[in-house]
């Protein structure tokens, strides 16, 4: 199950960049788009990763998904001014909150499924 978060992540990661790409400016959309696909692309990676070695994909995307959340942290203030009605930067800021967001929700799955394969080994070895 978590296999499919990770790949759906991607995909969303992926399509957030190509939106980006069409609405903000040359320069800046161009950025945006590169970041995507990195982050998008590395998680795609740890997707197929978990088809043959399952935790070695987890992991590997659980800190992408790290990464990503700890980037996405410092935009946060932009993304307070957009709320407020300053948007220098286009629609910048909300699609850097969207990327943070899905970050975070995959992190917080990996992390279930980790303590989740913790118990199991635990109550494993207990029998």
């Amino acid at each position: 199950m978590i296999r499919i978060y990770i790949f759906l992540s991607a995909a969303v990661i992926l399509a957030i960049g190509f939106m980006g790409h069409t609405q903000l400016g040359k320069d800046a959309g161009m950025a945006f788009l590169l970041g995507s696909l990195t982050l998008g692309g590395g998680l795609m990676i740890c997707g197929v990763f978990t088809i043959k070695m399952l935790w070695h994909g987890i992991i590997g995307a659980g800190v992408l998904a790290l990464l990503g959340l700890g980037r996405g942290i410092l935009n946060f203030p932009d993304a307070a001014k957009y709320i407020v009605g300053q948007r220098d930067r286009g629609t910048a800021p909300v699609l850097e909150l969207a990327v943070t967001l899905t970050c975070a929700f995959l992190l917080v799955r990996i992390l279930g499924a980790r303590n989740r394969e913790r118990t199991r080994k635990m109550l494993e070895n207990n029998e």
